[in-house]
């Protein structure tokens, strides 16, 4: 990644330049929201940034290479809540925000007017839209929401002349906003839904720490597992059989799809254990008694030191994820290599 955009809890989004060293500097920032940038997405080929942010606005940032900045245009979202989420399309030429108006808007380029507007799927989402995932055809979408559900929709476009194929998730052609699909997580928000490299099969996971798996040929069989960790918030796939979660655990985990079953993989984040730093009961004693304080303090025994907010796949080759990113709330964002974790960590099968 030779740049890469983040937002943390400003109004801001900060765009960052990768030195020759491999070191990451503040290169630019996208100063147009006024209230916390919620959500940023990176249109690789187009070379769009999308952002939203509790001000109920979305940009889109185009780069203007005479005058060597980003520039925002206009889009006219029509929500009265914040926007908490948006995604480009795999075809860049139109994304997705979720907002707390229990809708998403549908958005995509009017070269009449030069703005950016929208359509809106309303029914029957009945609260918050915490996330959304494209469809590779381009045509379908997925949301998770703040009222137990996770929903796939139909997003194909008359305006843009859309002519989507039938296929397992629509069966037959279905207007903009047509209910494809529907799944009842009953005991938390869907933090996090994914659809696989191929498009069959669709991942989410939930508040209640719940890891999902469906394929479009099978909706009415989810497969459930009920992990033992802290809830989940971002959810990515490796390949068509293996998916990698994180979030409150602060570490990546990996899934296995084994027949009807979604199996616990391994954990990503090992650290190797330093020699030579143990502490003796005596000298731990001692050290509390002369300062007060114990030294081994609060670092955790993982990479990130809070919660894991998103993850993303940053290389793809050959059908399976080389490299993928996850971004944390403590300031972090680590680049994991898949073919060294999987020498790492004995027995991991991916």
């Amino acid at each position: 990644m030779s740049k890469l955009i983040v937002s943390s809890t400003t109004n801001e989004a900060t765009i960052f330049q990768r030195d020759a060293k491999g070191t990451y500097t503040k290169e630019t920032e996208l100063k147009k929201h006024i209230e916390r940038v919620k959500s940023v997405d990176w249109a690789p080929n187009s070379n769009r940034i999308a952002t939203c942010a509790g001000d109920r606005n979305a940009y889109v940032w185009n780069w203007h290479a005479d005058v060597g900045e980003w520039k925002p245009s206009l889009v006219l979202l029509r929500i009265e809540r914040a926007a908490t989420y948006i995604r480009w399309a795999k075809s860049e030429d139109r994304f997705a925000v979720g907002s707390g108006a229990r809708l998403l808007s549908i958005c995509y380029y009017d070269e009449e007017h030069d703005w950016w507007v929208s359509k809106h799927i309303k029914k029957p989402i009945r609260s918050t839209i915490l996330c959304c995932d494209w469809h590779p055809n381009n045509y379908i979408i997925a949301i998770g929401s703040c009222d137990f559900k996770c929903r796939v929709f139909s997003s194909a476009l008359k305006e843009l002349e859309d002519k989507p194929e039938v296929s397992g998730w629509m069966p037959k052609l279905s207007k903009f906003g047509t209910l494809l699909a529907e799944f009842d997580t009953s005991e938390g928000w869907v933090h996090a839904v994914k659809f696989s490299p191929s498009g069959d099969k669709l991942a989410w996971v939930a508040h209640d720490s719940s890891v999902n798996v469906v394929d479009m040929n099978s909706k009415d069989k989810v497969l459930r597992c009920l992990t033992k960790s802290l809830p989940l918030l971002s959810v990515v796939w490796l390949n068509e059989s293996s998916i990698v979660c994180g979030g409150h655990d602060n570490y990546p985990v990996l899934y296995n799809i084994v027949g009807d079953n979604v199996v616990y993989g391994a954990k990503l984040d090992v650290q190797r254990k330093k020699s030579g730093v143990g502490m003796s009961a005596m000298a731990r004693f001692k050290q509390l008694d002369d300062r007060g304080t114990d030294a081994k303090g609060t670092t955790l025994d993982t990479t990130h030191q809070n919660a894991i907010s998103e993850m993303r796949v940053t290389k793809f080759e050959g059908g399976k994820a080389k490299q993928f990113s996850s971004i944390g709330n403590d300031g972090k964002l680590v680049v994991w290599n898949v073919d060294a974790l999987a020498a790492s960590i004995a027995e991991l099968k991916i």
